[in-house]
């Protein structure tokens, strides 16, 4: 009788988590609905078809990738597993398994599909639609999965549990989910192909003086930004994975505690930061600017994303505010050396996920360390962070894993990046990119009624501006 009660408290506990784990992962599919939305009112109106289908087609290409090699070479843990890459469950095979399930999967799964969406966003306006499809396909089936094995699989050489023997520095990295192995990792392969790529034309003038080119709807990039900040709360609460955990030394506390405080840090660390890029931008420009306010907003939950269950509310108020310095700052140097990036995408993901990774090591509290990687355990040590009392060991395994994500996709991302260029199969052609990738790729624009004021190709006297795509290709015929 004892045994059929176990058994049964057993299967709702565990059909309370997977529950759990899946509703975390649609939050975080939503922010698919939230990238769209906000690259679209980021771009002008003459790329948001464009744009737009790259965003569907990141999440269709990546769930392909990642379901036949992705999530095979993040948690494959066969014979040959290693520090470095999974070596099984290729295209599922030997899923559920003692350690995995469908659920487990589909949370991973998207937060794969978000990394390629990242990347989107620094190579937009100027780019062939075909490299969408080779990029999103290598970046979520294999650069993005092998870091995910490195501090999110038991095997991985940076993990705080390493199965392998002592994690790296007695501590392994805390990414608890993901400013370095989702955000960091779409922001530096973003950098790699804009920087490749070049500015988008008229973005800097003969000078080498930046041209405003503002998104077309704030509406869109407003919605997109709510949209980002709802999924978030899946995103970083959903990464404890199990809910009813309850810890040893306080029963009335458990990851439901720990998910929820999680849920809190994220949001204040958001608030924080698009609080102070709100007024810095007053004091720059002289005015309020929203669009600003909700890239600051990001950086702030980005940066908070690899903490957020490991530090106090307070703590998470600090992230933020130093996540919009960091952003103002980088935004200001890449305009001075005259980098284009439409979404702010290497600045925000790639620059706040690397202060997020260094926030950890430096204000991580021990008793949430031991509540997060330990399930609360009486009597555990942790290492935690440096201005918190603990020693450097965290800290140096933060920026561990930071240097080899940089090191990592900057050497696969890269040389993919170069070698599409030297086929021309990266960047379109000028007289395209002036049309808008909308006429010349995708047969029409996303509004009916769409002015044209932006087409500024060189025309004969009285030739008109193409309407539709026949249009556009008459002209080019002639």
């Amino acid at each position: 009788m004892a045994t059929s009660a176990g058994t049964w408290e057993t299967s709702v506990a565990d059909s309370i988590n997977t529950i759990y784990l899946l509703f975390s992962a649609y939050l975080v599919f939503v922010m698919q609905l939230g990238f769209a939305m906000l690259c679209a009112g980021s771009v002008r109106a003459k790329n948001a078809m464009n744009i737009m289908l790259t965003n569907v087609v990141d999440a269709v290409v990546g769930t392909l990738s990642y379901y036949l090699f992705g999530f095979a070479f993040a948690f494959g843990d066969g014979a040959g597993s290693n520090p470095f890459i999974g070596t099984s469950f290729f295209a599922l095979g030997g899923i559920p398994d003692a350690a995995y399930d469908y659920a487990y999967f589909m949370y991973q799964w998207a937060f794969a599909i978000a990394v390629a969406g990242i990347t989107s966003g620094s190579i937009a306006e100027r780019t062939q639609f075909g490299a969408y499809l080779v990029f999103s396909f290598l970046l979520t089936g294999f650069v993005y999965p092998v870091v995910a094995h490195w501090v999110w699989s038991p095997a991985g050489w940076l993990n705080p549990g390493s199965s392998g023997g002592d994690p790296l520095f007695g501590s392994g990295a805390i990414d608890f989910a993901g400013s370095g192995v989702v955000h960091l990792v779409g922001g530096v392969a973003g950098l790699w192909g804009a920087l490749v790529e070049g500015p988008r034309v008229g973005r800097f003038d003969a000078f080498g003086k930046p041209v405003p080119m503002r998104g077309h709807n704030a509406t869109l990039v407003v919605l997109g930004t709510f949209l980002l900040w709802f999924g978030w709360f899946g995103f970083n609460p959903g990464s404890f994975d199990r809910i009813l955990v309850a810890y040893p030394d306080a029963p009335a506390q458990g990851n439901w505690t720990g998910a929820s405080r999680t849920a809190v840090t994220t949001a204040i660390a958001g608030s924080a930061a698009g609080l102070a890029t709100l007024f810095a931008r007053r004091a720059i420009v002289g005015h309020w600017d929203a669009l600003e306010v909700c890239n600051g907003l990001l950086g702030g939950f980005v940066a908070i994303t690899s903490g957020c269950a490991v530090v106090e509310p307070w703590a998470a108020a600090v992230c933020g505010l130093v996540a919009a310095g960091v952003l103002l700052g980088l935004n200001e140097a890449a305009l001075r050396l005259r980098y284009d990036d439409p979404l702010e995408a290497a600045q925000l993901h790639g620059g706040c996920g690397a202060w997020g990774l260094l926030f950890t090591g430096l204000f991580a509290k021990e008793e949430l360390v031991v509540q997060a990687y330990a399930k609360g355990e009486v009597g555990v040590r942790r290492p935690f962070g440096v201005l918190m009392g603990g020693g450097w060991e965290l800290l140096a395994a933060q920026a561990a894993e930071l240097a080899a994500i940089v090191a990592w996709v900057s050497v696969t991302m890269g040389p993919l990046f170069y070698v599409l260029h030297r086929l021309r199969l990266l960047r379109t052609p000028v007289n395209e990119e002036l049309t808008g990738l909308d006429i010349s790729s995708h047969g029409g624009y996303a509004y009916a009624d769409h002015d044209y004021e932006e087409d500024r190709r060189p025309r004969r006297r009285g030739q008109p501006l193409p309407g539709s795509n026949g249009d556009y290709t008459r002209l080019q015929d002639g």
